[in-house]
């Protein structure tokens, strides 16, 4: 008998033992998967900051070094032997600033005349050979087109300096710049490139930091004092109409929406439209906005005032979207505690609601906002692709943009020189977005509230 029952005994601990098996391969199973995916996700997320990090030190590679540029120390004499021409004019007291303002534009012409070349080049030639002054064309070619222009502007704002010698340093040519830095990227001619290397063997050419690139506006004369002075005040300009624009009509209509509009077919249609109106692209504002403002309203090309109604179109709804979002994200306790000690629908929205959305209102519009200052395809739409040698005084003067001037700028034909220079404006570009990224993170700590 107990040979017979000792088999029905060992059955149930049997069965035990395989479903534990399988449920132990199962949840290796599952266990695995998790493992996989962890470190799918990790991976994921490595590569992701690699790539980031590649990005940000190409950019620094080619960007940083634009800031440093080749210049030539040399002495220049401001000849009176040369330079003919009078003190400059001052007003009489019998005359009108129109005819004092004749007067000045004579002697600015009479300066204009002078042979600044020839004295460059007489610098310049002290540090070459006897031989070099046989090509005095040659080695004007050194120097770039705008520093006969810089030592005609010294002189006329001190006059002083005529029969005195200064030493300078001369910003040097785009393509002597790029020989500098690679001579095997350079195109120079053999006796440009021989005048080059003598200057830098004796310690006269040289690296070092140059302002131009921020302080000086963009120039096709004179690529190497080419600069981003217009399309940086001009994005400012676009930044600060979109804030003023953009930012109070968005979180209003946003509120209108959340808190106070009627559920029917109406807002419904609206809430649609403003959620596609997201996902169209920018382009197509810039079609639009070359329609009503400038075909339409007659407003003038390339002014930021434009690029910054296009813009504010395009940033609308982000905006809507954001302070929506922020607004839902508040409990409706808050709302139902406020009606309940007698406050108005207005009052609980504005004295209860808002302050506790507020901080993610701002961040939303920021960072709308510093996507818009990035957007170059609506720009282009409406003229601010154009050539513009000045800095814009105000809103309704023509005008670049930080992104427009990186667009030409890497199209352009001496592309060895513009190339770094147009990673640096990206720098700058890159600064002035993750600076406005700073404001709303600070904002959002600063006006951030618990409840």
């Amino acid at each position: 008998m107990n040979n017979m029952t000792e088999p029905t005994a060992a059955a149930p601990d049997d069965d035990a033992r395989a479903r534990l098996a399988c449920i132990r391969a199962t949840l290796a199973r599952r266990h695995a998967r998790e493992r996989r995916f962890r470190a799918l996700g990790q991976a994921a997320v490595g590569f992701g900051v690699l790539c980031v990090v590649f990005l940000f030190a190409s950019i620094l590679y080619k960007g940083v070094p634009a800031f440093w540029q080749a210049h030539i120390a040399a002495e220049v004499h401001f000849d009176p032997a040369r330079i003919h021409v009078p003190p400059p004019p001052h007003p009489h007291s019998d005359e009108t600033p129109a005819q004092f303002q004749e007067r000045m534009h004579r002697w600015r012409e009479q300066l204009a005349r002078a042979p600044w070349e020839d004295l460059l080049v007489d610098a310049l030639l002290a540090h070459l050979p006897p031989e070099a002054a046989q090509h005095r064309a040659d080695v004007a070619r050194l120097l770039t087109r705008g520093e006969r222009y810089r030592v005609r502007e010294m002189l006329a704002e001190d006059f002083s300096l005529l029969g005195k010698t200064v030493a300078l340093a001369l910003l040097a040519d785009a393509r002597v710049d790029v020989w500098y830095k690679n001579a095997q990227q350079a195109n120079l001619p053999d006796t440009v490139r021989r005048w080059a290397q003598e200057l830098r063997a004796r310690g006269a050419l040289r690296l070092q930091w140059s302002s131009a690139l921020l302080m000086n506006t963009d120039s096709r004369a004179s690529p190497a004092s080419a600069g981003l002075a217009g399309a940086l005040v001009g994005s400012l300009y676009m930044m600060l109409l979109v804030i003023v624009l953009a930012v109070p009509v968005g979180v209003a209509s946003a509120i209108w929406l959340e808190e106070f509009a009627p559920k029917n077919r109406f807002t419904d249609l609206i809430e649609v439209n403003i959620n596609n109106l997201a996902a169209v692209p920018s382009i197509l504002f810039g079609l639009l906005g070359a329609v009503i403002f400038i075909n339409g309203l007659h407003l003038p090309l390339s002014a930021p005032l434009v690029g910054a109604l296009v813009l504010s179109l395009m940033t609308l709804p982000t905006i809507i979207i954001a302070t929506r979002v922020s607004l839902q994200a508040i409990p409706g306790s808050i709302r139902q505690a406020a009606l309940g000690i007698g406050a108005s629908r207005v009052q609980a929205v504005f004295h209860h609601v808002l302050p506790l959305a507020l901080p993610g209102i701002l961040t939303g519009a920021i960072i709308g906002v510093a996507r818009a200052i990035g957007e170059t395809a609506p720009l282009l739409l409406i003229g601010m692709s154009a050539f513009v040698s000045t800095v814009p005084r105000t809103p309704l003067e023509p005008s670049a943009a930080l992104p427009v001037q990186i667009y030409l700028w890497q199209g352009n034909e001496l592309r060895n020189f513009f190339e770094a220079r147009a990673s640096a404006a990206i720098l700058v570009l890159l600064v002035l977005m993750l600076s406005l990224n700073a404001f709303a993170i600070w904002l959002r700590k600063r006006f951030e509230r618990r409840w």
